[in-house]
């Protein structure tokens, strides 16, 4: 169920603006996941990492303002 979090959580960030303005906030993976974790998504750090690993993406943060291209469209 976790990896399905991730991945509904990756997703919804492909397809809405705010989301992707939303998550890209975080400084860090564990303040991402409780991020998630508000609004509705369980998961690890440990599980984000494993699926961003799968998919080639990377939690950086890049430009300015500073945005990830982790989402998923």
């Amino acid at each position: 169920m976790a990896k399905q979090d991730v991945e509904a959580l990756l997703i919804a960030g492909g397809e809405d603006k705010k989301v992707r303005a939303k998550y890209d906030v975080p400084g860090t993976k564990e303040e991402f996941v409780a991020l998630a974790a508000e609004d509705g998504y369980t998961f690890t750090v440990e599980e984000l990492e494993a699926v961003l690993q799968e998919a080639g993406d990377v939690f950086d943060k890049y430009g300015n303002p500073p945005k990830r291209s982790i989402w998923w469209t």
